[in-house]
């Protein structure tokens, strides 16, 4: 699951709270955790405390599940620092999002990623999700990267159900497809993803677990049963730019405090009840 990162109004990392959240998950069958990544806000914090939320969670996970590092960049001097960082504090694996802004051809990415991965020596899951980065890391070339031995995965977050299907059909065995889509991750486990990496898990951790367990197992019928309380939450938690109506719905819950780093800015009010009722169908208010 994609975690929040936890801030004070002083706009201060919120440490104890993000102990208890990494707790919470320990407790409530989340099979991994990705500090760090869009849902943690790792375009507002510096670089001191990207590196310390990753050591942080994986002090406090202590091996129980894998901590797989948000360390994506769009400068891949900056992609190397924090992923060797994140092989420093000990975390199992690094998700790697293509980079923004600079708009690279598909041998920029290919090459981005490959450095990256000799550069450091940390197991790699590819992130791509052009949507927000205007850069689209398209299913051929995760087939030339797939051969690379420490790129592992890849999290799909177009919500593109035939483009995850092509990377399936492209990638041989040891190169997992994740979805990065919350709305359609579950058709996706049911095609042979390897599971989500989920923001809906932030909120409702135990049933988004007993999903992705009874789909990855083929089980539809259970899975599709499991889920049916979870699908307003799986679009409302994109009302706004996430992760600002997650960390809304986490403030509600008493899990956190309502406090984003600018630009975000909290839920606004005209999405709140509704939110608030996919929170309640959902059984987590």
């Amino acid at each position: 699951m994609a975690l929040v990162t936890p801030m004070k109004h002083d706009q201060s990392i919120d440490w104890e709270r993000l102990d208890r959240l990494v707790d919470w998950h320990l407790a409530s069958g989340t099979n991994g955790i990705v500090p760090v990544g869009t849902t943690g806000e790792s375009p507002t914090v510096s670089v001191t405390e990207h590196c310390d939320i990753v050591e942080r969670v994986v002090r406090r996970v202590a091996g129980k599940i894998p901590v797989i590092a948000g360390t994506g960049a769009n400068s891949t001097k900056e992609a190397i620092y924090l992923t060797h960082a994140a092989l420093e504090a000990g975390a199992d694996a690094c998700l790697s999002v293509t980079p923004y802004y600079n708009k690279p051809t598909q041998e920029g990415l290919y090459l981005h990623f490959k450095t990256i991965v000799e550069k450091t020596g940390l197991p790699m899951i590819l992130y791509n999700v052009p949507g927000r980065t205007s850069c689209d890391l398209l299913p051929e070339t995760v087939a030339r990267l797939a051969k690379i031995d420490l790129i592992v995965g890849i999290k799909e977050a177009t919500g593109d159900l035939s483009r995850a299907k092509r990377i399936l059909e492209l990638c041989p065995q040891g190169m997992d497809v994740y979805s990065g889509d919350d709305e359609t991750a579950l058709e996706l486990m049911l095609n042979g993803a390897k599971g989500t990496i989920s923001v809906t898990a932030n909120v409702a951790p135990v049933r988004m677990a007993e999903v992705c367990a009874a789909a990855i197992e083929g089980d539809e019928v259970k899975a599709r049963g499991l889920n049916q309380c979870l699908e307003g939450l799986h679009k409302d938690l994109f009302l706004e730019a996430n992760p600002i109506p997650v960390k809304f719905a986490l403030a509600e819950m008493g899990k956190i405090e309502p406090v984003l780093r600018l630009p975000l800015t909290v839920l606004s009010e005209q999405y709140r009840e509704k939110l608030r009722s996919s929170m309640k169908k959902a059984g987590v208010l």
